[in-house]
């Protein structure tokens, strides 16, 4: 299938209806600069208008996932000024938003160090599977920067708690993948060698089914993660379920899952009468004997 070289990223479809986007910088640990912010937007807004992409991916080369914002290049902040600086940020915060506003499920493969802006890359995704030797540093305030950066005060308190969120945003502690999963932080943590295999088999579940229904129940659960209300959450299912009530889609699901649920029907009776007859056939022995 299609691979595109980047110079910061790697964009290739190893599977029917999935995405596979590789940070390539692993000589800096995949550490953000320019050029890979202005990469991601691109590749997460050609994604996004993809139909035949079901399902994306996001990984990085080498011993890490990414180590947040490279530091050779931070050096231009003491002369940015506010203006520049806000420009810097404003570009960065337009990666995010793509990245979370992706139509497709996003599935984040962590190995290595998840540092600073790499942990808000994963946090953006709707699932995280970390390696074992995986590790979460939101490590701002290690340089005298705010801990609310590229989204992380908004997304970590809604994945792991308020508290939870302070605790790690103050003390820049690192968290490893087996604490990870068991504060949610990970949905699972996988041998360092199965990483990407297991994201992309996860990957290719989701990509069988319906894009739709998929996509919509992606928006029900982002909306109703910060609905004031469960009314208000309802509605938002409602319009969804709705559109998708018509849809060819769904017909075509229906009807496909009618026909495996009446063949098991037919299966099971059939296994039934065998049974019932076999009960008969001993029955009559024994009355025999």
């Amino acid at each position: 299938m299609g691979t595109t070289q980047m110079e910061t990223l790697n964009v290739r479809r190893p599977r029917t209806g999935v995405a596979l986007v590789t940070l390539e910088r692993p000589e800096r640990l995949n550490a953000l600069n320019r050029p890979m912010l202005r990469e991601l937007r691109e590749v997460a807004e050609e994604l996004a208008t993809d139909a035949s992409v079901r399902a994306v991916v996001l990984t990085g080369a080498g011993r890490g996932f990414c180590s947040g914002y490279d530091l050779d290049g931070a050096a231009e902040f003491a002369t940015l000024g506010p203006t520049g600086g806000l420009a810097l940020q404003d570009m960065a915060n337009r990666t995010l938003h793509a990245l979370h506003t992706l139509p497709q499920p996003l599935i984040a493969a962590v190995g290595g160090p998840a540092i600073g802006g790499g942990v808000s890359l994963a946090l953006v995704a709707d699932i995280r599977i970390a390696a074992v030797d995986a590790l979460f540093q939101v490590a701002f305030v290690r340089i005298g920067m705010s801990g609310g950066d590229l989204g992380a005060s908004w997304l970590l308190p809604r994945i792991v708690g308020r508290g939870l969120a302070a605790e790690l945003m103050y003390t820049a502690r690192p968290v490893g993948a087996e604490e990870a999963v068991r504060i949610g932080l990970a949905n699972r943590a996988v041998p360092t060698a199965s990483l990407l295999d297991t994201a992309l088999d996860l990957a290719g579940q989701i990509a069988v089914h319906p894009p739709l229904g998929v996509q919509l129940s992606k928006r029900a659960l982002q909306a109703s993660t910060d609905s004031p209300s469960l009314w208000s959450a309802l509605e938002t299912e409602a319009r969804g379920q709705a559109l998708l009530m018509g849809h060819p889609d769904t017909a075509q699901a229906i009807a496909a899952l009618r026909e495996s649920l009446a063949a098991g029907r037919a299966s099971n009776g059939r296994a039934s009468q065998d049974r019932a007859s076999q009960d008969r056939a001993s029955q009559d022995r024994a009355s025999q004997g």
